[in-house]
């Protein structure tokens, strides 16, 4: 039997404007198990980043209930989410949000620094990340040493040198060129296929789409059926 590793029921997440109050995420339930690549497609402003932020903690949902790895994130305090988050969780950002003053190693260690580990051992664990994704000669490269395609490996290198148990990615190929974003989305395929990470990604791309191995869409707040996509959604 799969492993469930997240697992949402009716969640919900309002937004205050003004008087009124907005539902970017209307009562969505899903079912994610260990091992799977999942793709959350869907208009803009459908919700698809929402949820994304909702599992992995970087938002409190409104309504509905969220377990993610057996945790229940609506029990969590903010202290212990921050440290849910880092110990499980690696992010990947479409704008990449590196630090420009810092090199390729020093922004793949960021994560490791909340840790325990001597700097002897994040170095090394850093470095092995950046070889992992292809870098390795590049590890004393600043950003803007870098091209696109690159900085959006260090971001990867960065989210997986923690070894989480989740990879979550919000449009990591929305920023790219076609040639580093079929790079970046080879990477994903081989961190889910060879390393067993669980990958949920947030994409607008129906050919990025095609990496996952399952993809579910969004539509005005509400997660649709397997299978169902938006009303006149063409891709």
């Amino acid at each position: 039997m799969s492993e469930v590793v997240i697992e949402t029921r009716n969640l919900t997440k309002e937004f205050a404007r003004d008087e009124f109050r907005i539902a970017a995420l209307k009562h969505a339930s899903i079912q994610i198990n260990k091992g799977d690549f999942v793709a959350l497609m869907g208009p803009s402003g459908s919700g698809k980043s929402t949820l994304l932020h909702l599992i992995a903690a970087m938002d409190r949902p409104s309504n509905g209930d969220i377990r993610v790895l057996g945790e229940d994130l609506r029990s969590l305090s903010d202290g212990a989410i921050a440290r849910w988050r880092n110990a499980h969780v690696g992010f990947i950002f479409q704008s990449f949000n590196l630090l420009p003053v810092l090199t390729a190693l020093e922004n793949v260690e960021l994560p490791l620094k909340l840790t325990r580990m001597a700097k002897s051992e994040r170095t090394a664990h850093a470095t092995k990340a950046l070889q992992l994704v292809g870098l390795g000669e590049r590890l004393t490269h600043t950003p803007r040493q870098l091209s696109g395609g690159q900085e959006q490996r260090v971001a990867i290198a960065r989210a997986i040198v923690t070894d989480p148990d989740l990879i979550l990615a919000d449009e990591p190929t929305g920023n790219l060129d076609a040639a580093s974003a079929r790079d970046v989305l080879e990477m994903l395929v081989t961190l889910n296929k060879e390393f067993g990470k669980t990958i949920v990604m947030v994409t607008h791309d129906p050919h990025s789409a095609k990496s996952a191995s399952s993809v579910r869409y969004l539509e005005k707040g509400e997660l649709l059926p397997p299978g169902a996509k938006p009303v006149d959604w063409d891709a």
